[in-house]
Formats: C-alpha cells, sequence, structure tokens
C-alpha cells in the first residue's frame, strides 16, 4: 500500500524526508571533487608520483560508474533505504580510511569506497517517488538531481579553503563526520518504500556491465598518460567492446537482466541517456577549467594570478545558482513538460559557454559565464530525472536513474580526457613556466558548446511532452494504472 506520504498526509517528520536525501546527495557529490585542489600537491605529501595521485580522481569515477547502477538495480529489489544506508556506511569507512593515512595505496582505496556511495543520489530519487505525493514529486526530485552539481560547486571552495588553513586529513575527518550525520538522520527520517521488482539479482549480467566500464573508463582516463595509440589503451578499448556485445547479447536472454535493455532502448529512453552524457560533458568542461584559468599567472597574457581560494570561490555563485533554480526547472516541468526544460538547460549552457569564449580577460565575466553554464547545468539536472520516471516502470526507477546518473559521469570522464589533451597540446612559453594557450581555452568552450548543443539536438527528437505525461499545470505528475497497481500490490 502507498505511505501515509503518498497518500497526502504527510506527519511532521515526512516532511524532513526530502532535506535529509538533498543533504546526503549533496555530501556524496562533495566527495567527488574533494581532492581536486589537494592533486598537485598529493606528490609531495605523500611520496607518490604525480601518475599514482591521478588515480585519487580515476578511482571515485570507475567505482561511481560501476557501482551506481548496480546498487540502483539492488535498491529496486531489496529495499531503497537499506541500500541508502549502506552506501552512506560505505563513503563513511572510506572517509576514515583518507583521515588516517598518508599511504597512497589506503589513500586509493579510501576514495574508491567514498566514490561508490554515488548510487546515493538515484536511490533517493527512487524514494522520493515512492513516498511522496504526486504534486511534490518533480520539485522534489529536482532539487535531489541538481545536488550533483550543487556539490561539486560547493565541494572545490570549501576543499580550498581547508588546504590553505588546516591540515589536509582535516578535510577527510569531516567528511567522515557528514558521513555519519547522514546515517543517522537517514535512519530517524527516512523510511523504506514498500515498492519492489520481482525477480533474482543477475551476478553475470553486473559482472559484465563491470568489465565493460572498468575497460572502457580506464582507456578514457588514463590514455593521455599511456599514450592513445599504445597497446594498452587499445586493448582496453577493444576489450570492451567485446565484453560489451557479449554483456548485451546475455542481458536481452535473461529473465532478470542487470539492465533492461529493451527499456533503455526506447527512444524516450535512449535520448535521455544520450543526453545525460552531453550535458555532463558541457557541465564538467566549466568545473575543470575555471579555477586553472583564473590561476593562471599574468604574465601569460590571460590569466588573473588568482589564488587556489579565489579561484574555487569563482564556482560558488554558480552552486547558489543551481540551488535557487531547481524549483525553476521542477515548475519549467510541471507546465511545458521535462523535455521543454531539458531543451531550454542546454540553449542556456551553450549561452554561458559563448560568453565565456568571448569574456575570457575579466574575472568578472568568468565568474558570469560559469554561473550561466551551471544555471543551465541546474535546469538540466533537475529534468533529466523526470523525463527517465515517465517512460520506466515504478519498479525500476532506481536502476533508470542509476543508469542515467552513470551517462553523466561517463560524458565526464570524457570531458576530462578532451580538455587535458587540449591544454596539453596547445601550450606557450611565458614567465619561464610552460603554460596553455587562451585558444587553448577558447577551444575547450567550443567544444563544450557544442555538446550542450547536440544534447539540445537529442533532446528535441524525444516523445514530445503531452498533456497526459505532463500531468497537471499547479506541477502533479500523472501516475499510470499500471504504476498505481504496482505500488498496492507491493
Amino acid at each position: 500500500m502507498p505511505s501515509a506520504m503518498a497518500a497526502g498526509r504527510p506527519s511532521p517528520r515526512a516532511r524532513l524526508v526530502v532535506p535529509v536525501l538533498a543533504f546526503c546527495g549533496m555530501v556524496v557529490a562533495v566527495m567527488q571533487t574533494l581532492v581536486v585542489p589537494l592533486l598537485p600537491h598529493v606528490p609531495a605529501l605523500t611520496g607518490a608520483s604525480p601518475g599514482a595521485a591521478g588515480w585519487l580522481v580515476t578511482i571515485t569515477l570507475l567505482t561511481g560508474a560501476v557501482f551506481t547502477p548496480v546498487l540502483g538495480r539492488v535498491g529496486d529489489m531489496y529495499g531503497k533505504r537499506r541500500v541508502l544506508l549502506a552506501s552512506l556506511g560505505v563513503l563513511t569507512l572510506g572517509s576514515v580510511l583518507c583521515a588516517v593515512s598518508s599511504d597512497i595505496g589506503v589513500l586509493i582505496a579510501g576514495r574508491g569506497l567514498q566514490g561508490a556511495a554515488l548510487a546515493v543520489i538515484p536511490l533517493g530519487i527512487s524514494i522520493i517517488r515512492d513516498e511522496l505525493p504526486a504534486e511534490r514529486v518533480l520539485p522534489s526530485i529536482a532539487l535531489m538531481s541538481s545536488t550533483l552539481g550543487i556539490g561539486a560547486a560547493i565541494g572545490l571552495p570549501v576543499a580550498a579553503v581547508v588546504m590553505e588553513n588546516f591540515d589536509w586529513h582535516t578535510m577527510f575527518w569531516a567528511s567522515a563526520a557528514l558521513g555519519l550525520l547522514d546515517l543517522l538522520l537517514v535512519l530517524r527520517i527516512v523510511p523504506e518504500s514498500p515498492v519492489r521488482s520481482p525477480g533474482r539479482f543477475d551476478l553475470p549480467g553486473t559482472l559484465g556491465l563491470t568489465g565493460c566500464l572498468v575497460g572502457l573508463l580506464l582507456a578514457i582516463t588514463r590514455g593521455a598518460d599511456w599514450g592513445w595509440g599504445s597497446a594498452r589503451t587499445l586493448g582496453l578499448l577493444g576489450a570492451s567492446v567485446a565484453v560489451g556485445l557479449l554483456w548485451g547479447r546475455y542481458e536481452l536472454r535473461t529473465r532478470s537482466p542487470m539492465v533492461d535493455l529493451r527499456v533503455s532502448a526506447r527512444p524516450a529512453v535512449l535520448l535521455t541517456n544520450v543526453a545525460a552524457l552531453l550535458i555532463g560533458f558541457a557541465f564538467y568542461a566549466n568545473s575543470l577549467v575555471t579555477g586553472q584559468m583564473v590561476q593562471e599567472p599574468t604574465s601569460t597574457g590571460y590569466g588573473i594570478g588568482a589564488s587556489i581560494v579565489v579561484s574555487g570561490l569563482c564556482l560558488l555563485p554558480g552552486g547558489l545558482a543551481m540551488v535557487a533554480l531547481s524549483p525553476v526547472s521542477a515548475r519549467i516541468s510541471a507546465a511545458y513538460g521535462p523535455r521543454t526544460a531539458l531543451a531550454l538547460a542546454s540553449v542556456v549552457m551553450a549561452a554561458g559557454y559563448a560568453v565565456r569564449f568571448f569574456t575570457s580577460h575579466s574575472l568578472w565575466m568568468i565568474v558570469a559565464g560559469a554561473t550561466v553554464v551551471s544555471s543551465g547545468t541546474a535546469i538540466a539536472y533537475s529534468a533529466l530525472p523526470a523525463l527517465v520516471m515517465r517512460a520506466v516502470p515504478v519498479g525500476e526507477t532506481a536502476a533508470a536513474n542509476g543508469l542515467n546518473t552513470l551517462m553523466r559521469s561517463v560524458g565526464q570522464a570524457c570531458c576530462s580526457a578532451v580538455v587535458a589533451a587540449v591544454l596539453a597540446h596547445l601550450t606557450f612559453t611565458a614567465g619561464g613556466r610552460t603554460a596553455p594557450t587562451l585558444h587553448a581555452y577558447l577551444l575547450v568552450f567550443l567544444i563544450a558548446g557544442a555538446a550542450a548543443l547536440a544534447a539540445l539536438a537529442a533532446t528535441l527528437f524525444l516523445p514530445s511532452d503531452r498533456p497526459r505525461e505532463r500531468g497537471a499545470q499547479d506541477g502533479t505528475v500523472t501516475v499510470s494504472a499500471s504504476e498505481t497497481a504496482a505500488r498496492e500490490s507491493a
């Protein structure tokens, strides 16, 4: 039966479910960017090589990509709150490991555990769909989905401040404390969803997906260091394709697949995931180059020479804009449909990169352009889960949103590789050091803007927002008869 919340009788405690889930999502998202300001200093602090230090970012991407769809499926089958608690426990354990050690191996292991907690966001979206009354679903999932960008924007300046004023282990102790707080809040506030997806857990499908993703993402993220034409990179790409084909064939034949490829191949789902990949690419370019660009010395002719703290603060207005715009995106989706909201978001992101392309000499205009891109990201990240949820059965919400979150991560990985390649190959000598040219940064803005426009093209091919799919103008979400039956039978 539907919960009291879904029946329209929320208790005072029930009103805290969305804030608690959003806080969990924000903490998890902060973990993804926490070490970025630390990376240049890791070799001196730990005695590790720069290549080994890079794994502090790579490992979170790999574990996040693998565990997000897997734990989403496990949550659909065995209980979303239960898996949410396990994910937060893993995050807390990973934070403690990083806090107590300076050994690069332990740090990489801890960061891997932190990355695995990315599944918190699709699990939270699924709990919201199951538990809240229809009129509260859209604005709540908009906020939950936006935490992925909000946390990333906030994490950079916070980590920079900690780096400048405290021992670097402090930020991991703080993240452990936040993880423990999340655990206590979920235990106290968040109910277990009654909705379950029947079937047996698909272990072969999970292993196949893991092998495919690890091979692909390793080749993308480490290809610049190994050489794009090296045997290692090409071997991983080839193995990833081969495993992916075998995995897809198996998934189409099994009765309880890890990923329902028939559902995922529907235009409404497939094009939404393509758009998610492109939006993830466009969003991450903004985060990657803003701080580096303003830190470039004035001798380059375009650099601001800002400190690491100032460079992190340049992204903070964008994070605040994302908080403010998530409910606006929900209202746009309710009134005109999530397809329209995603199309608008793509245009806004492209416009933000146009601003950045023509105003890269002024700190305030750099901040303005970065904020416009973040504003578009907020609208996009809020619309994507609404598009996914209207196209999949209610029992597959967490798994489907996990796959969509995975596509954003793949987009970010591709962006990281492209940005690294562009900035490494278009350089000149200024003030006795090698630095990227201004044209390198401008090329990144062009590529990211093109990705946003490609996301717009994918969005325009989505099925139209018909009134029965949009819900009423007041923001309600239509629940199909099949979904109602699923809830009642659960």
